[in-house]
């Protein structure tokens, strides 16, 4: 990993690089690493045992033996100087979570939790990283199991138990014991940040453990847990097998990319390959079939129009109810190499074979309706994180971020506004009375939880920082919100030239609240952000 220039301004705003010339900060650091060095002993957290208390120097490249290959981060740089507290915590006799709590020299008060990914039991040490050096005592857990297999579910309620929701509630009621005993105070607020399988975290947080966080960040959640993995599974039935009369190769996706965008781009008012409001475009593949002398290369048979269509309708259980909304147009390139590869997605294979059915032998290629009913109907540990009502967080006084990629191509965006409809009409409120704890924000042009052919740098994660302006910064806009209730009414993202920081910013947009949509005005350069506004 390479130390940004963005991890460079935060060493030089903390004054890292001159600690050795102040001698008054040379010996503040020398009483924080000699306080970390003694803290493991000290702790007291309930069925824990302590791995060890190290300080971490700022710049060091941080190696990570100890993390599951599969994980993918043998190596993490340390923005500042931190309290590196590593431990296990059990959570029943066959159970338990490994964990991390990074306490930083600059500490601002904040807490912070981060989530997790996918089915993985990999500690987010980007999310450490990223926390420690905005001054927040950071802590993340590997979700009750190593590595990024499902594997562990198997025979286990007790880990499936901690995958569902225990891992984050336990690692944050001792991530705060250690920031308390550590820092001689208790924390004054408590944040969550968490995408994809974090964002579920993050509402089932909000859902059963209210008094955890004052502010909660919850990005393209998993939530609708059973049937989202369902649906991601739905796909090989629709596409069959590579070389199969239904499959649309990879090559082809392009095609279909492009004629949404000749169907739908202009509904935002701007052709410039950007779907501001995915959820307005009704696309049909039926402009794509191939005459008698069309170039196969870029038309589709009369089978492949059907998979296309297939692919951009509803997943619909045996009796015709819902089980999950269809991939919103505009995912479609990225979506090709994951979830249209005409093989299982591994989550899929992984959950049901280990959580739903304990069969390591059931085959996802004949997944069906059946299937899809008993996923929901056994909902392990109440995975599906789907309650309506979040009247705690309401009287609490904590907030709640929601976003949305709008190219998301692993967790259909139209997932996002179903969950916060439902709450709306759960608790019998309108858009503008969530408003005063809830907030949902659809991100055109982002790819899931980050990346994409738009403004889809918000502040998400420690590689798509632009600015720490709250305007700019959906962490910070949090932090502004809950401390000093100051709402935002749109996330204004940043798209980089080559989507490289270092190549400077093309342009950028400010992202609407929901229902709002993004609209351009039909004049002034369509890159001004005062081009474009909220519209019904």
């Amino acid at each position: 990993m390479m130390f940004t220039k963005w991890a460079q301004l935060l060493l030089l705003q903390v004054g890292a690089s001159s600690a050795g010339k102040d001698p008054q900060k040379h010996k503040d650091i020398d009483g924080f690493e000699k306080q970390c060095a003694s803290i493991a002993s000290k702790l007291e957290v309930e069925s824990a045992t302590v791995y060890f208390s190290q300080f971490v120097p700022a710049g060091t490249n941080l190696s990570l033996p100890e993390n599951n290959v599969t994980c993918g981060e043998p190596f993490q740089v340390v923005p500042v100087d931190i309290c590196r507290v590593a431990l296990y915590v059990a959570t029943s006799n066959r159970s338990g979570i490994n964990m991390e709590t990074w306490l930083p020299s600059n500490w601002t008060g904040r807490f912070l939790s981060s989530g997790n990914g996918g089915l993985n039991g990999c500690v987010s040490y980007p999310d450490l990283a990223y926390g420690s050096s905005l001054g927040f005592a950071s802590a993340g857990a590997n979700n009750g199991h190593n590595g990024t297999s499902g594997g562990a579910f198997y025979n286990n309620a007790d880990v499936v138990a901690d995958f569902a929701y225990r891992a984050v509630h336990t690692g944050v009621v001792a991530g705060k014991k250690i920031t308390e005993q550590f820092y001689g105070s208790p924390h004054k607020k408590s944040y969550y940040l968490g995408c994809s399988t974090g964002g579920r975290q993050g509402f089932k947080s909000a859902q059963d453990f209210p008094d955890d966080f004052d502010g909660i960040i919850s990005g393209a959640p998993a939530i609708s847990f059973n049937n989202l993995t369902s649906w991601s599974g739905s796909f090989v039935p629709i596409t069959g097998p590579p070389g199969s009369p239904t499959f649309v190769p990879t090559q082809l996706w392009p095609v279909v990319h492009e004629d949404i965008m000749k169907q739908c781009d202009l509904l935002d008012g701007f052709a410039d390959g950007i779907l501001e409001d995915a959820s307005i475009c009704n696309y049909t593949a039926n402009n794509l079939l191939c005459g008698i002398n069309s170039n196969s290369s870029s038309c589709l048979t009369q089978e492949q129009v059907n998979t296309v269509n297939k692919i951009f309708s509803p997943l619909l259980a045996s009796d015709g109810s819902l089980v999950y909304p269809r991939m919103q147009p505009g995912s479609e390139i990225v979506a090709s190499f994951v979830i249209y590869t005409g093989v299982p997605f591994p989550y899929t294979e992984d959950w049901f074979r280990y959580a739903i059915y304990n069969d390591p032998s059931w085959d996802a290629n004949k997944i069906n309706t059946t299937d899809f009913e008993n996923a929901a109907r056994i909902n392990p540990s109440d995975i599906q994180t789907w309650k309506g009502d979040l009247s705690a967080v309401q009287a609490r006084g904590s907030k709640i971020l929601h976003w949305h990629g709008q190219m998301d191509g692993i967790i259909s965006s139209e997932n996002s506004p179903r969950y916060y409809e439902h709450v709306s009409q759960t608790m019998s409120l309108a858009p503008e009375e969530l408003d005063d704890f809830y907030r949902y924000f659809r991100v055109s042009g982002t790819g899931h939880c980050s990346g994409g052919d738009g403004a889809s740098s918000i502040g998400q994660n420690i590689d798509s920082v632009e600015s720490l302006d709250p305007k700019e910064n959906i962490l910070m806009a949090l932090v502004d919100w809950v401390e000093n209730g100051v709402a935002p009414d749109t996330v204004i993202g940043t798209k980089w030239v080559n989507n490289n920081k270092s190549d400077g910013v093309e342009y950028k947009r400010a992202h609407c609240k929901y229902p709002l949509r993004n609209q351009y005005k039909g004049q002034g350069d369509p890159k001004d952000i005062a081009s474009w506004e909220c519209v019904e």
